[in-house]
């Protein structure tokens, strides 16, 4: 696996942590016409450093950023996309409030971004590695794309699921429920 997708600190550490099991995601500058998609279906969380995350996400007005290394990304979560779906009708997407930490203004100023109200939804399967994998940073990484191609993960680094069976079967069938 040599795929990073890039995300907030903080939901990183929510999806790590089981607090959600979905990603919402609209697309950014570097997305081209076509507007984001999951171009993959296992890749590696690459945290990002956005300060202002904290005010945009329902936690604790107290809520630290993690401390990242200068110079350097150290990644310890993996992430299978285990369905999609593009969503259209806002009202559905309210529903799914409770199963994530992102506010509700963060949420639909993704849906609302462009002429094309939407947004895609991915429900994921969460591992954490057996050891942080660390490489140095390098420009190709930086800017407003989700996607980056990372050096080749080491053999040595496995995964374990991050949620037991029975806890991830039943954050599916929330996501589920909500969206009906």
């Amino acid at each position: 696996m040599s795929i990073g997708f890039k995300e907030w600190a903080l939901v990183c550490e929510a999806l790590g942590n089981g607090l959600q099991s979905i990603i919402l995601r609209k697309g950014g500058i570097a997305e081209g016409r076509a507007g984001f998609r999951f171009q993959h279906d296992d890749f590696l969380l690459m945290p990002t450093l956005f300060h202002e995350q904290v005010a945009k996400l329902k936690l604790p007005e107290n809520t630290q950023l993690p401390g990242l290394k200068d110079g350097a990304h150290s990644l310890s979560l993996r992430a299978t996309v285990e369905w999609t779906q593009d969503l259209t009708d806002w009202e559905q997407i309210k529903r799914l409030a409770p199963l994530h930490i992102w506010s509700e203004q963060v949420i639909r100023e993704r849906f609302e971004y462009d002429a094309k109200q939407g947004i895609s939804l991915a429900f994921l399967r969460i591992h954490r590695l057996s050891e942080p994998y660390e490489f140095p940073d390098a420009p190709k990484y930086g800017g407003c794309r989700s996607w980056v191609q990372l050096p080749e993960l080491p053999e040595s680094i496995r995964s374990v699921p991050a949620l037991d069976e029975e806890s991830h079967s039943l954050a599916e069938k929330a996501v589920r429920e909500a969206l009906q």
